[in-house]
């Protein structure tokens, strides 16, 4: 039975049921709560006026899976929408996992320090995806998550969502499909990353972008990168001095125009062509660029006007 009709979908009563859920895994209003100090008003949060049912990225984050008669008992997972200044950290590695974060404007990048100190970036992420779940296994957040510009996270504690998740099925059949697409995602990394050459990765890196922003309807030729060259360039395994001269390889050779962080693609057949691609690293590709689940987001910088 769904937690809808176990409540007799009477509003009031939702909101009883996820506040008795809350309160059986500690969160009460003015308790302690990780990373935005109290409930009530938590240090860089903002008001959660707008729910998950109003909310124009539902489609692509966890609630996006879960029928219209169950939103309003799952949107209640939001505990506290947080403001991220560009730099900030969201959280650090080592830190206790203890929530999943929704990008709900913005984007990110996850990192860790190599044994000498260097940051590895591990991925971006843009609006509408989901942050934390690397630490689903062990208990503590795997690595740090950076905000690349000025964005807004929604928060939403693990076990509040296992516990509202017993109730509604199909939440935790959307958590699933996330966690999937990740486990894909890496695969698909490794594939790309041990079968191709530097050029072929920065090829890679931009088709992936570009297919990311077309899907989530943005020009699929035309964005602003967030991200430095250095970034990129750990991010691919490769030396900034590699990547930086073969953006300007691509730019004389007519692939690509370079203003400062915008990129236009010019030729996106001739990128493609570069990755001769086979079936196998076309499948890698796909999940190299992390098809959303269905929906529109913003991220990863200011997309230019569609073209």
């Amino acid at each position: 039975m769904y937690a809808s009709e176990q409540m007799g979908r009477h509003p009031a009563a939702i909101v009883d049921a996820t506040m008795a859920a809350a309160a059986k895994i500690g969160l009460q209003p003015g308790n302690s709560f990780p990373f935005f100090g109290r409930l009530e008003l938590p240090a860089g949060a903002v008001g959660a006026g707008l729910t998950c049912a109003k909310c124009n990225l539902r489609e692509t984050c966890l609630s996006g899976g879960v029928p219209a008669e169950d939103l309003e008992y799952v949107e209640n997972i939001v505990y506290a929408r947080r403001q991220i200044k560009r730099g900030e950290l969201l959280f650090r590695a080592g830190d206790e996992f203890k929530c999943l974060f929704a990008i709900r404007c913005g984007s990110f990048k996850t990192s860790f320090a190599d044994g000498e100190g260097r940051e590895r970036v591990t991925g971006f992420f843009m609006s509408g995806e989901l942050l934390g779940m690397d630490g689903l296994g062990s208990g503590r957040c795997e690595g740090n998550a950076i905000a690349l510009e000025d964005s807004l996270v929604c928060a939403m504690p693990y076990a509040l969502i296992e516990d509202i998740g017993r109730d509604v099925p199909s939440l935790q059949r959307r958590l699933h499909s996330v966690l999937a697409r990740e486990i894909v995602r890496g695969q698909g990394i490794m594939v790309l990353l041990a079968s191709m050459g530097a050029r072929q990765r920065v090829a890679a890196f931009l088709i992936s972008l570009s297919r990311r922003f077309a899907s989530r309807g943005f020009s699929g030729s035309r964005f602003v990168l967030r991200m430095t060259r250095a970034e990129i360039a750990s991010y691919l395994g490769l030396e900034l001095e590699t990547v930086s001269r073969i953006f300007s390889a691509f730019h004389k050779g007519g692939l690509i125009e370079v203003r400062q962080r915008q990129v236009t693609i010019v030729d996106i057949k001739r990128l493609e062509d570069m990755l001769a691609l086979g079936g196998g690293q076309e499948a890698a590709l796909r999940a190299f660029s992390r098809p959303p689940l269905p929906g529109v987001a913003r991220g990863l910088g200011a997309p230019a006007a569609k073209g």
